[in-house]
This record gives C-alpha cells, sequence and structure tokens, in this order.
C-alpha cells in the first residue's frame, strides 16, 4: 500500500479493513513464509519502537487513565512487553525447526520418515482491552511474528491517546502490510472481528469474547480468547498471614485492580480473618501513605466503571454489611479509589456475581477447605488460582480438585511473568494460549509431512488388490491389545 492508503487507515471502516487485510494476504503468498533473519528483524524493530517510545507511551496512558503512575505503565506495559518480544526473538530459530515424529511402519524400516512443519497461518488479527493496552495487545503480536505471520491490531478505543501513539508509532517502523493499527469505536471493533483472518486474539470479557467468538465463526476463523472471571484465593490455616496479605494488597492494587489475573475473593481460614484484615491494612498504608497523597493509585478508567466499582460497595454499606477501607485516612480525587475489602457479602449482592476489575477485594470466611473447592468447582473457570500455606496435603488437594487458566503458590500474578509457560484460559476465561513455545505454537499450522523411503513394502506383503485369501486372518491376528 502506498502512503495516501496508509494514511486511509486513520478513518478505519469495513472497506478499509477489508483492503489491508487482502493486500496483508496478497503479501503472504507473494513472500511465503519469512525466514528466521526476517521474524527476528521484525521482533526487533518491536522492540525499538518501546524503547524509542516509552516515555511517550507512558505519558498517553496517564492521560488516558486520567492518573497513572508512570512507572506502573513503564513496568506492567512496557517492560512487560519488551521482555516478552526478547524472549521470543530469542527461539525463533530453534522453535521453526521441523520436528522429527514416529515412522509408519513398516515403511519406516526402509526409510520412510515423518517431520511436522509449523507454518504461519497467515495474517492473524488482534483486539486489544483497556486495562493494560500494549502488553495485552504487543505480547500476542511477538508470538504472532515470531510464527511468521503478518497482523492487524485494534486497540480499545478506551484508551484513544494510546491507540493512537501505537498507530503512528507501528507506521513508522513497519510497512503497511506487515502490521498495521486500526483505531475507532466498537462499531469498528465489530466489523474487524467479522474479517477472514487466519487466527484471531481478543482479551476482554466474557460477554464480548462470546460476541467475538460468534462473529469469527462466520469465517470459521480460530481463535484465542483471554477472558477473565472471579480469580480466587485461598489462604489456608499454614499460611503466614502477613506474606499473603502483603503479596495479595500488593497485586490488587496494581492498575488500581484492573487486570485481568488479579484477585478477586479471598477464602480465608475463620480463625485468620482478622489477623488478615487487620495485615492488609497494614500493607496499604506502607504502600499508600496518607501523608504522601494518592499520586500512585492509578484512577479507574472511566466515570462508568468507577460509579460500578462504588456500587458494589455502596450496596453491602446500605445493606449493614461490612466494608473496609484500607486507605486509613487517605484522601483520594477524582476516579481513584482506596482498596476496599468487603467482608461476606450475600450471595445475591452484585459483587459476589460478577468480577470486580477494581480496587475491591472480596473477603470470605471458611471453615473447611472443601466446602471452598467445591464453590470455586460451582462457578465458571477463572483464569486464575491463588494458593497460600506450607500443608503440600492442602495444596494438592487444591491443585487436583479445580480447574483454572493458571495458579500461583504463595504469590499473585507472577505465572503471568514466566515467558516460557503457556498464558490462557479455560471455559468461561477463555481458550488458547500465548507466551512459550505454546504461544508460537498457537500462531501455526502444525503441517505433517511424509517423505517416502527407497522402497514400498506394500506389495511383497500383499496389502494390495488383488488380496489373498489369508490376509483377512493374518490382519486380524494382528488385533491384540
Amino acid at each position: 500500500m502506498n502512503s495516501e492508503e496508509v494514511a486511509r487507515l486513520q478513518a478505519a471502516d469495513e472497506t478499509v479493513l477489508r483492503a489491508c487485510l487482502e493486500a496483508m494476504k496478497a503479501a503472504q503468498t507473494r513472500d511465503g513464509p519469512p525466514d528466521a533473519a526476517l521474524r527476528m528483524d521484525r521482533l526487533t524493530r518491536l522492540m525499538v519502537l518501546l524503547r524509542d517510545r516509552a516515555d511517550d507511551f507512558c505519558a498517553a496512558l496517564d492521560a488516558d487513565f486520567d492518573g497513572r503512575a508512570r512507572e506502573t505503565s513503564l513496568m506492567s506495559d512496557v517492560m512487560a512487553t519488551f521482555n516478552t518480544v526478547k524472549y521470543a526473538r530469542g527461539r525463533v530459530r530453534r522453535w521453526m525447526k521441523p520436528e522429527r515424529r514416529d515412522g509408519v511402519v513398516p515403511f519406516n524400516l526402509f526409510g520412510a520418515r515423518v517431520d511436522v512443519q509449523r507454518m504461519p497461518k497467515g495474517v492473524v488479527g488482534i483486539l486489544g482491552p483497556w486495562n493494560v493496552p500494549l502488553f495485552t495487545t504487543l505480547a500476542p503480536l511477538a508470538f504472532a511474528l515470531a510464527a511468521g505471520n503478518r497482523a492487524m491490531l485494534k486497540p480499545s478505543e478506551f484508551v484513544p491517546r494510546t491507540s493512537a501513539l501505537l498507530q503512528s508509532a507501528v507506521q513508522d517502523v513497519f510497512a503497511a502490510d506487515e502490521v498495521a493499527v486500526f483505531t475507532g469505536d466498537a462499531a469498528v471493533a465489530g466489523a474487524f472481528s467479522a474479517l477472514p483472518f487466519d487466527h484471531l486474539v481478543f482479551t476482554g470479557s466474557t460477554t464480548t469474547g462470546i460476541r467475538v467468538m460468534r462473529a469469527a465463526a462466520e469465517n470459521l476463523v480460530p481463535v484465542t480468547l483471554e477472558l477473565g472471571g472471579k480469580s480466587p484465593v485461598i489462604v489456608g490455616r499454614s499460611a503466614d498471614v502477613g506474606l499473603a496479605a502483603e503479596r495479595i494488597v500488593t497485586a490488587k492494587v496494581m492498575n488500581g485492580g484492573q487486570v485481568c489475573v488479579s484477585p478477586d475473593t479471598v477464602h480465608v481460614a475463620d480463625e485468620l480473618v482478622e489477623p488478615f484484615i487487620v495485615a492488609c491494612e497494614a500493607v496499604h498504608r506502607r504502600l499508600f501513605p496518607p501523608a504522601a497523597g494518592d499520586a500512585a493509585l492509578t484512577s479507574v478508567i472511566d466515570a462508568r466503571h468507577f460509579a460500578r466499582i462504588r456500587g458494589y460497595v455502596d450496596e453491602i454499606r446500605s445493606a449493614g454489611g461490612r466494608v473496609v477501607d484500607c486507605g486509613g485516612g487517605l484522601a483520594t480525587s477524582g476516579r481513584k479509589l482506596a482498596l476496599h475489602l468487603v467482608v461476606d457479602p450475600p450471595a445475591g449482592s452484585r459483587i459476589a456475581r460478577e468480577e470486580i476489575f477494581g480496587p475491591v477485594l472480596q473477603v470470605e470466611r471458611y471453615a473447611d477447605i472443601a466446602a471452598v473447592i467445591d464453590r470455586i468447582n460451582a462457578a465458571p473457570r477463572p483464569l486464575a488460582l491463588y494458593y497460600f500455606g506450607t500443608d503440600r496435603a492442602e495444596e494438592r488437594q487444591v491443585l487436583e480438585r479445580t480447574l483454572s487458566g493458571g495458579v500461583a503458590i504463595n504469590d499473585v500474578m507472577l505465572q503471568v511473568a514466566a515467558h516460557d509457560a503457556p498464558f490462557g484460559g479455560v471455559g468461561a476465561s477463555g481458550m488458547g494460549v500465548y507466551h512459550g513455545r505454546e504461544g508460537f505454537n498457537e500462531f501455526c499450522h502444525p503441517r505433517t509431512v511424509y517423505r517416502s523411503g527407497w522402497w514400498d513394502p506394500r506389495k511383497a506383503l500383499g496389502l494390495v488388490p488383488p488380496y489373498s485369501k489369508k490376509l483377512y486372518g493374518r490382519l486380524s491376528k494382528a488385533l491384540r491389545v
């Protein structure tokens, strides 16, 4: 595409989107699968983009959130993405090598062999969310590029400055038929999800994920969905309560709780509930001293979400339930909110039914760990599950009797930082993965290649017509268990 066509990407509509997709598919067909050098070059350009525009991205994110510390943006968006891209770049050559598989008996005895080639699917579409917009858009891009694909990105309209900056930065370092970014509202996202991509990635809510998957199904487009849910934490009786509170609160306040793997509901043994609450208050005061003000807090993204989160708290207070403000006198402004604990809310309350996705933590007391496991299993599969404790038998019980996208033991959210391990959901929390070798494989087609050997034994073994009268009996005898 020429410069005029690139400029028209600013006003994305279905026609422009389809034209870009067709141009990318034509380029992929014309050029064939890129070699390792080109894949690594594309990943290097992505790393340079992040490095050179880091300060600009931090400023844009601060403006889009109306209050987000540059340290938060640098760590969670810029550096986390940079390290993911660097990890993928360092393993491209190894991942690209064909895999030898067991041959076909008896043909393998005469030189026949089977290999699996990982072929790029073609053009990958990536729909990103607003909460950690660079990481959730560019981390899957890293594995799509490593796998030899081209990509079209649609970041969230809720972070317009960041999206516009990303569009500009990508146009500076990538050809329009390599990677393209489209901005726009929900209508653009809807048209984007309906395109006949070779693979589609969506990160966001389960409700929107259903719509995206339904649109993709019209073109039989395979999807990777990273959704979320009410990620539970279990604080066992053997847990170090102070350690559990420190790590849970530190993770929960990251990005104002607006993270898909943020702890949502903490199940605490009866006798540890009060010590846990006291420890949470102490940790929050240490992280955000009231005298220092609210500058380090991240704002809730917009007024609608802020009202939703305040509504959870107000509903419990109005019903006479227990709410603990961990701010300890911290004065907040705008859409910033200190961490609040909602203790034992009624099962029918909104906070007990919906993913919180904000600076509020649901705390539930329990007497029997088996009841907690049953409760987790009765709910939709979560994206993450966390266990605190030193009781190995109880830990094993939790791991064996539950199913979640990922797990962390005696910590929170660090399972996502494991570059060499897959990240993804299960059931209502998503499908498919990125990160690790599995992320590379997600964006490839595993193509089986059979190579014939130096002699074909079928005729000598009587396996071709006309069949002998004894063949059926010989074959039947081979059906041994």
